[in-house]
């Protein structure tokens, strides 16, 4: 690999984000999400119908305020200023269990009751209570099958890219990706290893690490990430920031990268020689690395392929899926993404595609670009992945002049 540009100054290239209808969005999720997330299980479970003892409906109303009270109040102290880790296990529980109770009592609330009504099963008291226990019933498997996705090594998914303007020298190159590793409050170490132990049965030519290392500091999560610097490649590990280092002194996770031996690319290229021919392997910080603040840090594509030969097929690594709009008027053949988790608990994917142009897979983006965006290698917040499970990724880049040759 040979390293073929610098990160250019920041002031070079103005791109100012725009704000999309899902961050508008979050503004007010904070007051609203919570409200409905408790309070709309608590009527559908306890008060339409049911009519149970009242001890029951007063323990169980006590258990939804309780819920309503101590998740945020959880979120914000495990997550904030204090980032006790304890607490912030507690509150990302409740977050992803309060989700799927919700997403369950709405539809069983109103699918499963009209279907028993129809077919005529019991009284409206029965239904009201078949109604209770499938939604409790559901999501108590839910979130034990969530959990136990969430927290094993994820399955490789091997797929071949072919790239028009690939040299036949390079056909049969090996890229691995894992991305939004999400170290944490729940210590992943172990988890971490023995990811790391399945990239290298991969004997990839080279490793890509598209951001969301960690949440927290490099200092405190470094343990679950030193892991990260026994990953092995005949070319080079590569490495790309993500919106959550942002949150967690990023400058920090760019030094521990690149003293695990990977290559930062920081609004720069390298270049991959194989066979007689040559791949550019790109990268650019994330999209919200401006709006950090951070002196130096922002997505500069214009820097990441400076002093490139316009003719070589270039790779790009970028956090997330919606920078793919740059890539494509650039002329990138192929950008690696992740950030998405493939929603990590359905049905939560709907939300995140309003703002992504990509959830999951592989899909093309003007007439050269293609796109993969990854469902992640771990989690964010709550562990569960319900319906969108995490993956290291193999992708084969095949060649049209090998596949021609006689």
């Amino acid at each position: 690999m040979t390293d073929t540009s610098e990160t250019l100054p920041a002031d070079s290239e103005a791109h100012a984000p725009r704000r999309s209808p899902l961050l508008r969005l979050m503004r007010y999720l904070p007051l609203i999400a919570p409200v409905l997330l408790w309070a709309v299980p608590c009527g559908v479970l306890l008060y339409t119908g049911q009519h149970w003892p009242l001890p029951v409906t007063l323990i169980g109303t006590a258990l939804f305020v309780l819920g309503l009270v101590g998740m945020p109040l959880a979120m914000v102290r495990g997550h904030g200023r204090r980032q006790q880790d304890r607490v912030a296990i507690l509150g990302d529980t409740l977050l992803g269990g309060s989700w799927v109770l919700f997403t369950w009592s709405v539809l069983l609330g109103v699918l499963l009751r009209l279907a028993l009504t129809v077919a005529g099963v019991g009284g409206s008291q029965d239904r009201a209570r078949i109604v209770t226990w499938a939604v409790l019933g559901t999501t108590a498997v839910l979130l034990a099958w969530g959990y136990a996705e969430a927290r094993r090594v994820p399955r490789v998914r091997r797929l071949d890219v072919q790239l028009p303007r690939l040299g036949a020298g390079l056909d049969g190159t090996r890229v691995a990706l894992i991305t939004d590793t999400h170290y944490g409050p729940l210590d992943r170490a172990r988890w971490s290893e023995r990811v790391c132990e399945t990239v290298n049965t991969l004997e990839a030519d080279l490793v890509c690490h598209t951001g969301d290392i960690a949440d927290g500091t490099a200092e405190r999560r470094r343990a679950q990430a030193v892991p990260l610097g026994t990953v092995q490649a005949t070319k080079a590990r590569v490495y790309v920031t993500g919106n959550h280092e942002y949150y967690s002194e990023a400058q920090g996770w760019v030094d521990l990268m690149g003293e695990l031996g990977w290559e930062p690319l920081r609004n720069r290229h390298l270049l991959l020689e194989r066979g007689g021919d040559t791949l550019v392997v790109a990268g650019v910080d994330d999209v919200t690395a401006e709006s950090s603040g951070l002196a130096g840090h922002r997505a500069h594509l214009a820097g990441a392929l400076n002093g490139a030969d316009p003719d070589l097929p270039v790779l790009l690594l970028a956090h997330q899926p919606k920078f793919v709009d740059r890539a494509a008027a650039a002329g990138v053949d192929l950008q690696l993404s992740g950030h998405t988790h493939g929603g990590q608990i359905w049905p939560f994917h709907h939300l995140v595609r309003l703002d992504q142009p990509a959830l999951a897979g592989l899909s093309r983006h003007g007439t050269r670009t293609l796109l993969y965006t990854s469902r992640g290698t771990g989690f964010w917040g709550p562990p569960f992945r319900v319906f969108a499970p995490s993956e290291i990724t193999l992708l084969v880049l095949r060649s049209p002049q090998a596949t021609a040759a006689p």
